[in-house]
């Protein structure tokens, strides 16, 4: 009886361990399963997560703008700066709206800007200046052209800082509109108006030195004012010089009548601010000859007023 019972036991004990074997294999494959379902959902919802913040971060994704797109906000941009010339800038401002909505490209709300400021409404063209920088951080035409609206709002240290920036952004990244000689000259108005003395005469010889585009006689005469607030007359006066030169060379190419006047009553006046320095300095002679010029120009304009004035100033000399 002992034997048969045995065996017994060990039949069962036989069956019993292979029936957990089975059980075993079973329940490892439900791990691989149950781990393969969660590594799916894991990277489903890290997709899905990541697909969510591209679309709201769209810096992330790469826009591709077609060639039509393009094409429709040029052709807006091409109408705008027709009207902008016709004087029609209300018009072109609507135009520039429409090159925005297809394309906000940073010369567009350059543009717009430039046309806000036409009108007088600082704030809109502000508004439009900084969304061009926002777009371009390099653009110098939007620092310069920022420069300018503080330069009307009396912002002076703010528009040091756009001038200081469009220098930097121009020498990066050189926009064709926009020249260096042009840059530092209106630096140095800045700086002039800043009575900067030294650094209004650093800039504007930095801005005459340049190869670019054409000499102003402006910068001339402004150097020529900041040469006289430091007491230099005798600089002072060679640069009303070259103001009166650069003007007598290019008047003859200067395209409306109303110009070519602007020009010759900007060469009296240097005449005259040039005859004050010769009589300070105690040169009466070349005091009187710069002011004998001046009464020429004034005559030749029929500017009856300043005929009387110089003339005056002439016989006050005789006598």
């Amino acid at each position: 009886m002992k034997k048969i019972k045995t065996t017994r036991n060990v039949k069962v004990k036989k069956v019993v361990t292979k029936g957990t074997t089975c059980q075993n294999v079973m329940w490892s494959w439900a791990i691989y399963v149950y781990w393969f379902i969660i590594l799916f959902f894991i990277a489903a919802t890290f997709y899905i997560i990541g697909r969510g913040h591209e679309f709201l971060n769209p810096t992330n994704r790469t826009v591709v703008i077609s060639e039509e797109v393009l094409q429709k906000s040029q052709d807006y941009v091409d109408a705008a700066k027709e009207k902008i010339i016709a004087g029609d800038i209300e018009a072109a401002i609507v135009d520039l709206d429409a090159a925005i909505d297809a394309n906000s490209n940073s010369n567009v709300y350059v543009l717009r800007g430039e046309a806000y400021m036409q009108m007088g409404d600082y704030q809109k063209a502000l508004n439009d200046f900084n969304a061009a920088l926002d777009v371009d951080g390099m653009n110098a035409v939007a620092f310069y052209d920022r420069a300018l609206l503080n330069m009307r709002l009396e912002n002076y240290d703010a528009a040091l800082t756009d001038v200081n920036n469009a220098l930097a952004a121009q020498s990066m990244k050189p926009m064709d509109v926009l020249s260096m000689r042009d840059l530092y000259a209106k630096r140095g108005q800045l700086n002039l108006w800043m009575k900067n003395w030294e650094g209004a005469i650093a800039d504007y010889t930095n801005s005459l030195a340049r190869a670019e585009g054409s000499v102003s006689a402006d910068v001339y005469a402004e150097r020529a004012e900041a040469y006289t607030a430091m007491g230099e007359y005798e600089k002072a006066i060679n640069d009303y010089t070259s103001a009166v030169r650069v003007i007598s060379e290019q008047i003859q190419a200067e395209p409306t009548q109303e110009g070519r006047e602007s020009q010759s009553s900007n060469a009296m006046s240097y005449f005259e601010k040039s005859a004050a320095l010769n009589l300070q300095m105690g040169h009466n002679n070349l005091a009187r000859n710069d002011l004998e010029s001046a009464y020429a120009i004034a005559v030749a304009l029929n500017d009856t007023e300043s005929i009387n004035r110089i003339q005056n100033l002439i016989n006050g000399l005789n006598n």
